[in-house]
């Protein structure tokens, strides 16, 4: 990041009213943002094969001094999945964070979103996962909670997997509602995102990527 964010004295406190919890703001409200058609624009370039020219010198040399992207991707570590190519985006387009199963709840991942959202002050956040998410597919078919590092990561899935068993459903349908959890604790966890949602500053919507079509669906 080649901006130094400015960090304020003391965190301001959101107030939210039963009639502005910033849950009810989620997701794509009407019309979509701008930004979402963009990435949504870009997904159908990536599945054409058409892909817009992109000179990558050009690029660095614009993006050398600064950076202003127009959405964030919260999305899975797995090497099926690159946020940049399936958009078909260039240098300094999209901020993206990654780690297995695009998980919300770890202050590195809130800080990473709060400084592009109140800093760069990006307009979007897409949650993104993706069909056979190997996470959740191993927290799926766990039959105990393990130890060490990865038993703590597949642990974290035990909502969206026990929602999905109790209602008889499948593990594709746990990837769907992970997104949707993981899109709840951005605005539960973060007073600052909580705060930008409610001003109609930051919008959070959910999404899914199929490994074998490549197409980028809306999770409702």
């Amino acid at each position: 990041m080649s901006e130094q964010p400015t960090i304020p004295a003391k965190e301001e406190t959101v107030q939210v009213t039963a009639q502005e919890k910033p849950e009810r703001k989620l997701g794509v409200l009407g019309n979509p943002p701008q930004e979402l058609t963009a990435l949504m624009e870009g997904n159908r370039r990536y599945l054409s094969g058409q892909p817009k020219p992109k000179d990558f010198g050009q690029m660095r040399q614009q993006t050398a001094d600064g950076q202003k992207p127009y959405a964030i991707v919260l999305t899975c570590s797995d090497s099926r999945l690159s946020p940049e190519i399936i958009f078909d985006a260039g240098i300094g387009e999209i901020f993206v964070i990654r780690n297995a199963g695009n998980l919300a709840n770890d202050k590195m991942v809130l800080g990473s979103l709060e400084y592009a959202a109140e800093h760069l002050h990006v307009p979007l956040l897409l949650v993104l996962g993706h069909e056979k998410c190997g996470a959740i597919n191993s927290a799926w078919n766990a039959t105990e909670a393990g130890g060490g590092n990865l038993g703590s990561l597949l642990g974290k899935f035990a909502g969206p997997v026990g929602k999905m068993k109790k209602k008889g459903k499948g593990p594709e349908d746990a990837i769907s509602e992970n997104v949707r959890e993981q899109m709840k604790k951005v605005v539960q966890k973060s007073e600052i995102c909580a705060k930008l949602v409610l001003e109609g500053k930051l919008r959070v919507v959910g999404a899914k990527y199929s490994l074998a079509g490549g197409q980028v669906d809306i999770v409702l």
